[in-house]
């Protein structure tokens, strides 16, 4: 504790008060300078998180300055580690700590300020291998005939399909048909499993998938189901990770299971069906339509403003788990939002075969009342203005200007 003020020159019970509170803020946890602090007092000593305008000037000078501070910032999370053992132990010795060795003297590799020669480079352990698997070269990319491979994944193979995927749009851009090239998928699918998907690529995985499954999708197709017989209800099991579709622009997916928060977040134009949802679903979506044939978690459609969500809601409760600041909760009545629905519903089960799915389409007049419509207030205007336009003869794009002016003029 005592080096502390020395090092940057804040005092030591200052820290102390923010490490007894700072959970979240992650003192004394990891490397580096500590956010919450420095950024706060705005008197880093070597200016390397400071804005304050004489330290600016002081700031990073290049690759000599670099490692000094590294140098720098393993000193302070020696301190930080003895600060953090003293918050939670006014007893323990903070030299006792210091010479245990921090976190930071785990993580960093210390050189001397003029050792200059001697930068650590990324050895074997970092190369990702990424284009092992669903390589180029295991497709004839020359046709444009279906053609499908099978592969083993694992939750290391991170961007799995993404660097087959940029072959794709290099050569033919956004031209070829779904389902050009099937992947088809056992284990578990790292983070990002199909990032930038374009179209006329599709990954059907057989097993469980990682966090920003479809990231950035832009024509692409991923079916995810659970192995024959699991043992397990899908429906209520949750079977990828969390942010999936963040962002996604276009194409389609259908997960046979749940998946975890912040699902289609940003998204602008892709078709999802799932089986349930966490916290923040369809957060800032624009676009696109999503189904859940499940219970979602609070906070839905936060900051939604285009797009329209199907829910299946048996138990009467989504009206609390709803973020009704800029959407509207209707019942599934309209005869096209109805053919949607049910066209949707039935290509998931024909992608996963589904139970939930089956049991829903067997007694779809049954369940058909069960489901509500989540669409934004501004967006409903805007189609109703198009369908209207439409229906005058106009083309769709015609359509689409001719009512935002008909909604700009307020008329």
């Amino acid at each position: 504790m005592h080096g502390l003020k020395g090092l940057c020159g804040i005092d030591h019970s200052i820290f102390r008060g923010y490490t007894l509170a700072a959970g979240t803020g992650g003192i004394a946890d990891g490397v580096g300078v500590d956010y919450g602090v420095l950024r706060g007092f705005d008197i880093c000593k070597w200016s390397a998180v400071s804005q304050h305008h004489d330290l600016r000037r002081l700031s990073f000078r290049g690759l000599d300055h670099g490692l000094h501070l590294q140098h720098c910032l393993l000193q302070w999370g020696d301190t930080a580690g003895s600060a953090h053992a003293a918050s939670c132990d006014p007893d323990h010795s903070a030299d006792n700590v210091r010479s245990s060795g921090s976190h930071a003297r785990c993580l960093l590799r210390v050189h001397s300020p003029c050792d200059c020669e001697n930068v650590p480079l990324p050895g074997p352990a970092y190369q990702l291998n990424l284009p092992r698997k669903a390589d180029p070269r295991l497709f004839k990319l020359g046709s444009k005939a279906p053609q499908t491979v099978s592969v083993e994944v694992s939750n290391t193979d991170r961007a799995f399909g993404s660097i087959f995927g940029s072959e794709i749009t290099r050569r033919y851009g956004n031209t070829l048909p779904d389902d050009t090239f099937t992947v088809q998928c056992t284990g578990a699918g790292g983070q990002s499993f199909g990032a930038f998907l374009p179209r006329g690529l599709t990954l059907s995985l057989t097993g469980d998938c990682n966090d920003y499954m479809g990231k950035g999708m832009s024509g692409g197709k991923i079916v995810v189901r659970p192995p024959q017989a699991p043992g397990f209800k899908p429906e209520e099991n949750i079977i990828t990770g969390n942010v999936a579709f963040y962002g996604a622009t276009s194409g389609k997916a259908f997960i046979n299971g749940v998946a975890g928060e912040r699902f289609c977040v940003r998204n602008s134009g892709a078709v999802a069906v799932v089986e349930g949802v966490g916290d923040h679903g369809c957060e800032y979506m624009t676009g696109g339509c999503v189904v859940i044939l499940g219970q979602v978690g609070k906070n839905f459609a936060a900051g939604m403003s285009g797009g329209i969500a199907y829910v299946l809601d048996e138990d009467s409760t989504l009206y609390t788990r709803v973020n009704k600041a800029m959407v509207k909760i209707r019942r599934v009545t309209d005869k096209y939002d109805v053919q949607e629905l049910k066209g949707m519903i039935q290509e998931h089960v024909s992608y996963t075969n589904s139970e939930i799915g089956k049991r829903i389409l067997d007694h779809f007049e049954e369940y058909l009342p069960k489901f509500k419509k989540i669409i934004p207030g501004d967006y409903e205007k805007m189609m109703s203005a198009i369908i209207q336009m439409e229906e005058k003869g106009l083309s769709r794009e015609k359509a689409k200007i001719e009512a935002f002016n008909m909604i700009k003029n307020g008329r």
